[in-house]
């Protein structure tokens, strides 16, 4: 397959984030980075403030959404055919960037005949998408000449269909040749701190470190002579995936790093079956969270400020991070923690320091070789960084791809496996409040975040609320096939009629007993943003 499909696939962003002061036209998809990446929601306001125009596709009303020149307000999980449905028009209108397919892409005849079917009225039965509004996002994004921008982030990923969604974007991309270029390219948000770290790293179920995949001898080779152990040549299980091979007996034991599955996997209540069926299980992490409370043993961990290490952010830059206090009680880095486990169970894992590990890293993933501790002292780099006298890459796939022709891989639009019916009527979706962070072990500890927003709230259209006979305030019972929780509810039009929306941050609010653990058939991510749901007034 192209470069192209391996750095999206790695999901790191094609651009940096400082050159979106050069973008002049920004599409936001499946994306709140007010609320996810503040930080960059920060350089995209301030982009759209110099005068960069704004397209926004989101189901929910976003601040972005409200000041965008564009909103697409379409249904949720129908991201794949509002893509293809501009992709037609785009095409149809000769928006396309003839040159750009012709010199450095593959299969753009093929991606033609699968988006000709997604008509402006086609897209919009499925979608909501009007045909003027469909026409004008097509062509503010194609705006030949142009610097146009994609970002995207968890609402696009995490459905059974992420995978569809993600291509749809590459392909979009190439059509108009919006990549190899300042304030253009995709440039995807991810979920946590340092998840591109980890994923670099070959923290996947597969491939190695550095996206080599798992077919290459010579890639196995060098690991296992420097690692001086035979490594098995075979994907490993998805973690999503874990939970039924407990329940079936294939796993009997567990080792949990930084992670709290009890809270954050969804249809939680499968993954809480499936821990406590377990013989052992171990949690490394730096709080006693609601999983660690089912560990056979718990190891604790440094935090960031109580190691040396480097991370690599959502613009593939990899930075230093220093030890500025020292960890409390018997905590310790996690790399101590996994050298000491190792010798205990036979393998020398022989390590001094953090930069003992990095400059191992420098020397297996070829992104990072020309990175060293020395470097990265001065400045933070963007890989890839191939030798040492190498600047970084700022900017992916400027003239060429790395290892070949981008190739158009074309997808048709599939409905979410669970969708609204007679006995569970409306639909339910996830996601953050700007305040806290993930399942709130870290920032529902400090009192200043708490007062800004310290209880979950379900956000409810008014109109469906005036027909359940739900107030400001109300607790209301949410039930999905999977489970129940009881929550306050809110009433805001950022919700569409038909869907409701709550953070989920609180574990007196579990949300994700609610969500549905169906699997995208590629990179096996589950679809947190939609089930189907009922809804009863406990208390109006």
């Amino acid at each position: 397959m192209a470069s192209l499909a391996i750095s999206f696939g790695s999901g790191a962003m094609t651009n940096s984030i400082a050159d979106l002061k050069e973008a002049e036209v920004i599409f936001i998809i499946g994306s709140n980075a007010d609320t996810g990446h503040p930080t960059i929601g920060l350089r995209l306001h301030q982009a759209v403030d110099q005068g960069a125009k704004l397209l926004v596709a989101d189901p929910r009303g976003t601040d972005f959404a409200r000041r965008a020149d564009l909103w697409l307000r379409l249904a949720p999980g129908t991201d794949v055919a509002l893509l293809n449905g501009m992709m037609r028009e785009i095409i149809k209108n000769d928006w396309h960037d003839r040159e750009f397919i012709k010199n450095r892409t593959d299969n753009f005849e093929e991606l033609a005949i699968v988006v000709e079917k997604y008509t402006p009225e086609h897209v919009e039965k499925i979608t909501g998408i009007a045909p003027a509004a469909l026409h004008e996002a097509a062509r503010l994004y194609a705006s030949p000449g142009k610097r146009c921008a994609i970002f995207y982030g968890m609402g696009l990923a995490h459905h059974a269909t992420g995978t569809d969604n993600v291509k749809c974007i590459a392909n979009l991309a190439m059509l108009c040749g919006k990549l190899g270029m300042p304030g253009a390219g995709v440039n995807p948000l991810r979920g946590q701190n340092n998840v591109q770290g980890a994923c670099d790293m070959g923290a996947l179920f597969n491939t190695l470190p550095g996206y080599s995949g798992l077919t290459r001898d010579e890639i196995f080779d060098q690991y296992e002579k420097a690692w001086k152990i035979k490594l098995p040549r075979r994907p490993g299980k998805a973690a999503t995936e874990v939970w039924d091979a407990i329940l079936q007996g294939d796993v009997r034991s567990l080792y949990i790093m930084g992670e709290d599955p009890v809270l954050a996997d969804p249809n939680a209540l499968h993954a809480v079956a499936a821990l406590k069926k377990l013989d052992f299980l171990v949690v490394q992490d730096i709080f006693l969270t609601d999983t660690a409370k089912l560990a056979d043993v718990v190891l604790p961990a440094a935090c960031f400020a109580e190691k040396d290490g480097t991370f690599t952010s959502t613009e593939r830059r990899v930075q230093r991070v220093r030890k500025a206090v020292e960890p409390p009680g018997e905590a310790r880095p996690d790399w101590r923690i996994f050298s000491d486990l190792a010798r205990k169970m036979g393998y020398q894992m022989d390590y001094e320091s953090a930069e003992d590990i990095f400059n191992e890293v420098a020397a297996l993933a070829p992104q990072y070789r020309g990175i060293s501790y020395p470097r990265l002292d001065k400045v933070g780099l963007q890989w890839p960084v191939p030798d040492p006298d190498h600047p970084g890459t700022p900017v992916l796939h400027i003239e060429k791809f790395t290892q070949g022709r981008g190739l158009f891989i074309p997808e048709d639009y599939t409905p979410a496996k669970e969708l609204p019916d007679d006995e569970y009527p409306l639909l339910f979706t996830t996601g953050r409040h700007y305040a806290q962070y993930n399942f709130g072990s870290m920032t529902r500890k400090t009192a200043g975040i708490e007062e800004i927003y310290g209880e979950a709230l379900a956000e409810i259209n008014p109109g469906d609320a005036a027909r359940l006979g739900i107030q400001e305030g109300s607790l209301i019972r949410i039930t999905s096939r999977r489970g129940s929780i009881e929550v306050k509810a809110t009433l805001s039009e950022r919700s569409q009629l038909g869907t409701i929306f709550i953070p989920y941050h609180f574990a007196e609010v579990p949300v994700n007993n609610l969500t549905l653990n169906n699997l995208d058939r590629l990179s096996r991510s589950p679809q947190y943003k939609i089930c189907a749901i009922k809804v009863e007034v406990l208390k109006p």
